[in-house]
């Protein structure tokens, strides 16, 4: 029915020290970095519900077009962004 704009959920995430540390070992035996995994699941998972309560604030009822983004800010740091076109929608 109508499009409300741009909606964004951004979060910045650190993985702890013992996480880089038992990644470190298992990026020597290669396969699958669990802890990595695991953080980049929980920091989407915030970005995109950030977004949905973007999107409740200015009244949509549907969000569409969604993307995410993620930044390495540092050696140790991870920007990630989930972001969409916010609409109301009308069902038939």
């Amino acid at each position: 029915v109508r499009s409300l704009g741009i909606v964004r959920g951004i979060t910045v995430r650190s993985r702890g020290l013992a996480g880089q540390f038992a990644a470190g070992m298992r990026a020597i035996v290669g396969g699958k970095i669990h802890e990595y995994v695991v953080v980049c699941e929980e920091a989407r998972g915030e970005a995109f519900d950030l977004m949905m309560e973007h999107a409740a604030e200015i009244g949509a009822n549907a969000i569409v077009g969604v993307r995410y983004d993620a930044t390495e800010m540092s050696e140790s740091m991870t920007e990630v962004l989930a972001y969409g076109t916010a609409v109301i929608v009308e069902t038939a």
